[in-house]
């Protein structure tokens, strides 16, 4: 499609060097596909050439289109509204575009403009505190897409999560578990080991926060009383002693962890997304306490009398951010500057992308601007892909509170109603159980997959239940079934001997849905690049769905199997069995797949 508008372009130089004598630049021909309520493909806007060629952009339309209709071959007519000039392409090199795409997989790597060619995508980063929940959901999705999109443009892409498995808040989990779990475990309470470490975690707060009101009753400030209710003594206390190695602690901790780090694997199964390497923050905190010190040698850190280690980042338009605390132990951004230097020393990256959520903005400057302090040579490659925090209607989730949506449980509703809407169509005959219960999880997860995936990553959205779960409309869902519905049509063709590759070049009377067809077909490698530019999922998300419509509209209004002309029966099978495979192609970035039969 590239090729065709180049060539077009060039073909309208000419023809305003022979009907003008002016020479125009390529830069000032600005071509776009034609609004459909009009006839053609592709559309010049004239506006701008009317100082150059000193005619009305009406009469350079005319004159441009009659030009190019009597010279240009792969221009059969054209038509002018106002200062647009809209030009209809010959049905031959429709053709000719469509056997180009036929000659390639659906599925071929679509090339890029000079993006990154070795890449790290770091998604996830689950803390072993609690399970994953709806914000994490949009966090793995969008991850997976960004990395699959990046491997669709030739890059050599490494899928990373970096587990929070260390800290102050893995530490209330295990205090809380100390006082009131009796020694519970995932098998006698019936639960997986990331939802009971999430219900000591809920428990530790609701305690807590007891213990400060009744500090507060006797007088406390409300400041002073979070830092001194035991509880959180206790947890502060932990951590210095996780930190020392206490093999008590220890012991502890590895338990909890490898019970959470099981409900985690059964997650990520059961929504689709892996990883390729693992990074533990349990282990990478300790590279970056290395390189504090080294800051403290290069002098780019400095220690407060408390004996606290701190970078200034005044001058970068930040603030002074604490690197270590004073009784030793880490941050989060001790180990994050550890976590990049592992990565770099595994993998190289000329990129390496974070998808962490826009409250995670501040820090993600942070440390960019500390690994430039330090003058590592990769600082420049990091990149935060920052999107939008999802929200309930009834307002912001808190983990600590337990007011999330929980992955697993919403994982399960949508499939619920998957199965609710294919039963109340009952188009299920010939599907065994097996089939079916595949069916509705492939149905469910890509509706929730969608729903997330379709909204721009920088923003922020609202998580409406019913609306997630719709079967109709801008839903993965009816991307799915079009994908069934074309399935079906291969088969039919199959079964009636219906050749694909019979020679359809000498076609003419294209209709305007198979043109439209074509059309979709050949923007698919510009969408990937642009998806992979801006890192967004939401642009393959709205093709796929464009691709689907104009399937839908072909199909309602071009007959496929009762057409007598051979030729064009077989074109259209063909056409029908590209787009099948495009829209798999399409789905596929985002992590969704789509079903035979439906």
């Amino acid at each position: 499609m590239q090729q065709l508008e180049s060539s077009l372009k060039t073909a309208l130089q000419n023809a305003a060097q022979a009907v003008f004598g002016v020479e125009v630049p390529t830069a000032r021909l600005t071509l776009q596909p034609t609004r459909k309520e009009f006839a053609g493909s592709f559309t010049l806007v004239t506006f701008p050439l009317t100082k150059a060629l000193g005619k009305g952009p009406e009469q350079i339309g005319q004159a441009l289109g009659e030009w190019l209709k009597t010279h240009e071959p792969r221009v059969r007519g054209y038509n002018v509204v106002k200062g647009f000039l809209n030009l209809e392409i010959a049905d031959a090199e429709w053709l000719s575009q469509f056997a180009q795409l036929r000659a390639q997989l659906a599925t071929a790597p679509v090339g890029t403009d000079g993006g990154p060619r070795n890449v790290v995508v770091e998604y996830s980063s689950p803390n072993t505190n609690k399970p994953l929940h709806l914000g994490h959901l949009r966090n793995n999705f969008l991850g997976y897409s960004v990395a699959e999109i990046l491997k669709a443009t030739g890059a050599t892409v490494t899928k990373a999560n970096l587990v929070n498995d260390r800290g102050i808040h893995i530490c209330k989990s295990m205090i809380a578990y100390q006082h009131f779990g009796h020694g519970e475990t995932p098998e006698q309470a019936g639960m997986k080991g990331d939802h009971l470490a999430g219900k000591y975690y809920v428990l530790f707060e609701k305690h807590y926060r007891e213990e400060i009101k009744q500090l507060e009753a006797e007088g406390v400030a409300t400041d002073i009383a979070k830092k001194q209710a035991p509880l959180m003594a206790e947890a502060q206390q932990m951590l210095q002693a996780w930190e020392a190695g206490e093999p008590e602690v220890k012991a502890l901790w590895s338990q909890m962890n490898g019970w959470v780090y099981e409900g985690f694997d059964e997650t990520y199964k059961t929504i689709g997304v892996d990883f390729d390497q693992y990074y533990y923050e349990s282990e990478t905190y300790l590279l970056g306490k290395e390189r504090v010190e080294e800051g403290l040698t290069k002098g780019v850190f400095f220690k407060k009398e408390n004996g606290s280690v701190w970078v200034d980042l005044q001058a970068e338009g930040l603030d002074e951010k604490l690197l270590l605390r004073a009784d030793g132990t880490s941050v989060y951004i001790t180990q994050d500057l550890g976590t990049a230097e592992l990565k770099y020393q595994d993998f190289g990256y000329d990129s390496s992308i974070y998808v962490i959520a826009d409250e995670q903005n501040y820090h993600m400057q942070v440390l960019q601007a500390t690994l430039k302090k330090l003058g590592k040579p990769y600082a420049d490659a990091i990149h935060h892909l920052s999107y939008g925090m999802v929200d309930l209607p009834s307002g912001k989730m808190k983990s600590r509170e337990g007011t999330v949506v929980d992955a697993d449980e919403l994982v399960r509703d949508v499939v619920a109603a998957a199965k609710a809407a294919t039963l109340e169509k009952g188009k299920t005959e010939g599907l065994s159980d097996e089939e079916l219960e595949e069916l509705y999880h492939m149905l469910g997860l890509g509706a929730l997959k969608y729903y997330l995936l379709k909204v721009d990553p920088k923003k922020r959205m609202l998580f409406n239940p019913e609306e997630s779960v719709s079967l109709e409309g801008h839903t993965g869902p009816f991307i799915q079934y079009s994908h069934a519905r074309i399935a079906a049509i291969r088969r039919k063709a199959t079964e009636l001997g219906i050749d694909e590759s019979a020679d359809w070049s000498g076609i003419a009377g294209l209709e305007a849905t198979e043109q439209e067809l074509i059309q979709e077909l050949a923007r698919y490698a510009s969408v990937v690049a642009e998806a992979a530019r801006n890192l967004s999922p939401a642009v393959i998300a709205q093709y796929a769905y464009d691709l689907a419509k104009a399937y839908n509209r072909f199909y309602a209004e071009v007959s496929i199997f009762q057409e007598t002309d051979v030729a064009k029966r077989s074109l259209r099978v063909a056409l029908s069995a590209r787009v099948g495979e495009q829209i798999k192609a399409s789905m596929g970035l985002l992590g969704i797949q789509v079903p035979e039969r439906m």
